[in-house]
């Protein structure tokens, strides 16, 4: 009876190990309608010659539900706020005083937001990316999407999971430059309130429309 349980814990164990990242992803995208997390992004610029690259950091929380909703909320070092709200994209920089606002549907595509937030289900995520597994690295299952349109400005994008929990998002864009998303403390499924993906500007903010 011993050797019976061991071997099926075992070969348990095998499955979950063998699970590869777009397993962890269409398991993300079955079972995570919603979530809310804390981030930490770091862009790198590509170096000018002679020169060291240029690094940036900045943190925040993040908050979606699918499909279509997301905020990103930056705190340090200066305040920003991205809200999708299922029609509009709106980007508010708070040192400016400015808010831009444009078309969501024209504004995502194949962006990263695409693969978080945006598309209902993997079939759709196929529509505009082409999904592969990569090899497990730093204790995450990856996966690596590249846009099908190639007039964008995105390269690649390489996201981490730990199971079915959001972990990285590594993007490259067509300039070279990387910047990569580190989530921490995820909720799954919260109950987020109505309110929290609409956004009016502030008063006295210039509102830009593109």
């Amino acid at each position: 009876m011993k050797r019976l349980i061991a071997t099926v814990l075992t070969a348990a164990c095998a499955q979950v190990a063998s699970a590869d990242g777009l397993q962890s992803l269409e398991g993300f995208m079955k079972g995570v309608a919603s979530g809310r997390s804390e981030f930490t992004q770091t862009v790198t610029s590509p170096p000018k010659e002679g020169q060291q690259p240029r690094v940036k950091t900045s943190s925040g929380s993040f908050e979606f539900r699918r499909p279509g909703l997301f905020k990103f909320v930056y705190q340090k070092p200066f305040e920003q706020t991205i809200v999708a709200d299922g029609k509009t994209l709106w980007l508010y920089d708070a040192d400016l005083n400015q808010v831009t606002q444009r078309s969501q549907a024209q504004a995502l595509g194949s962006t990263p937001a695409a693969l978080l937030a945006s598309a209902p289900d993997l079939s759709a995520l196929k529509a505009d990316f082409n999904l592969a597994s990569a090899p497990d690295q730093d204790g995450l299952q990856w996966v690596e999407a590249a846009p099908k349109a190639k007039d964008g400005q995105l390269k690649s994008v390489r996201v981490g999971f730990a199971g079915d929990r959001l972990a990285v998002l590594d993007i490259m864009d067509s300039f070279g430059q990387r910047s990569q998303l580190k989530f921490s403390n995820m909720q799954v499924n919260p109950q987020l309130p109505a309110d929290t993906f609409q956004f009016k500007p502030p008063a006295g903010a210039d509102v830009v429309k593109q």
